[in-house]
């Protein structure tokens, strides 16, 4: 798989949980340009998603804790672009067992199906709502 269609697989599984998307939404704001894989809102709540599809051989978990760090920042910008509280999730195909950094869910691909039918759990589980 290459990473165009993960990102679109990650925007498939969300649309199947009823969200609306945005698919490779980008901003711009003070800062610059900035880029969001896929803006999913369902019932007033915005999930952000930046899909990484490391390979077994390229991925490291400070790697991904680097990118998460990235990516909570992006959401920020774009939060105060629209008015409203982004959650900045990174769906990652590799499992590193790593599920919260720097105010970032961190998901599984293979987890991801689950994370959206208990959303209001994790969101609890995070402190998110």
């Amino acid at each position: 798989m290459r990473w165009q269609e993960f990102e679109g697989e990650v925007r498939r599984i969300c649309e199947a949980h009823d969200f609306s998307t945005k698919f490779r939404f980008v901003f711009k704001d003070e800062e610059g340009r900035a880029e969001i894989d896929v803006v999913a809102e369902r019932y007033g709540i915005v999930l952000c998603f930046d899909a990484k599809l490391y390979s077994a051989s390229r991925y490291r978990a400070s790697q991904l804790r680097r990118e998460a760090e990235k990516h909570r920042r992006r959401c920020e910008r774009f939060s105060a672009l629209i008015g409203k509280r982004a959650i900045p999730v990174v769906v990652s195909l590799i499992d590193d067992s790593l599920r919260f950094h720097s105010g970032c869910i961190i998901v599984p691909y293979h987890s991801l199906n689950e994370f959206l039918t208990n959303l209001h759990f994790y969101l609890a589980e995070f402190g998110f709502l």
